[in-house]
């Protein structure tokens, strides 16, 4: 269907699709947004981008067609570009919260933290999400969109805008560079690996 073809929503249609078609992947939403953002409020930021969007074009999505999809593909566009803005922006720094923490009795000055990692640190356990997130961009989204997510390959292929061989590929490049960052995490934990076998 072209997109001079499609149906122009009611705004009772509209409400209708996105509350029964949109709304039930906000956690899968979030989800994706903070395995790439490392950031609860970049994600939250990310997801309420998304949804704004998703509501703005909502005529150039086809009902009954995969709306999780439609979405994650948003959400993945959002993130590229907002990626792109903030990588060509010098970095910013809130001296006046430097100096207050700095000149406050709680500092310890001998421990600097990496706050990514802190911060999923709970979540699908240590060794895994660690290895999850050392993992390059591209590798990490096929990973969770896949196996965390669940899309078939031609779904993927939709949402970011690769060939499908090029899904496969890196698909199978990412569970490699995974099975190896975990291979003695496995081995820890009385795994029998292929190194053993």
């Amino acid at each position: 269907m072209s997109e001079v073809q499609r149906k122009k929503y009611s705004d009772r249609e509209k409400n209708d699709i996105f509350d029964n078609e949109f709304m039930p992947h906000i956690d899968s939403m979030y989800n994706f947004g903070y395995r790439l953002t490392f950031d609860e409020d970049d994600a939250k930021d990310l997801v309420q981008d998304t949804y704004l969007k998703a509501y703005r074009f909502i005529n150039s999505f086809e009902q009954g067609t995969n709306a999780k999809a439609w979405l994650f593909r948003i959400l993945k566009n959002s993130f590229i570009n907002d990626y792109r803005k903030k990588s060509k922006q010098p970095a910013k720094v809130d001296y006046q919260e430097v100096e207050t923490y700095y000149n406050s009795d709680d500092v310890d000055y001998g421990i600097t933290t990496d706050l990514r990692v802190d911060a999923v640190k709970d979540m699908l356990g240590d060794e895994i999400s660690n290895a999850l997130n050392s993992l390059a961009v591209d590798f990490r989204t096929v990973i969770i969109l896949c196996d965390l997510e669940g899309f078939t390959y031609e779904e993927m292929a939709k949402i970011l805008d690769i060939p499908i061989g090029t899904v496969r590929s890196r698909l199978h490049r990412a569970r490699n560079l995974l099975k190896e960052k975990l291979r003695s995490y496995a081995q820890n934990m009385g795994y029998k690996t292929d190194e053993e076998e």
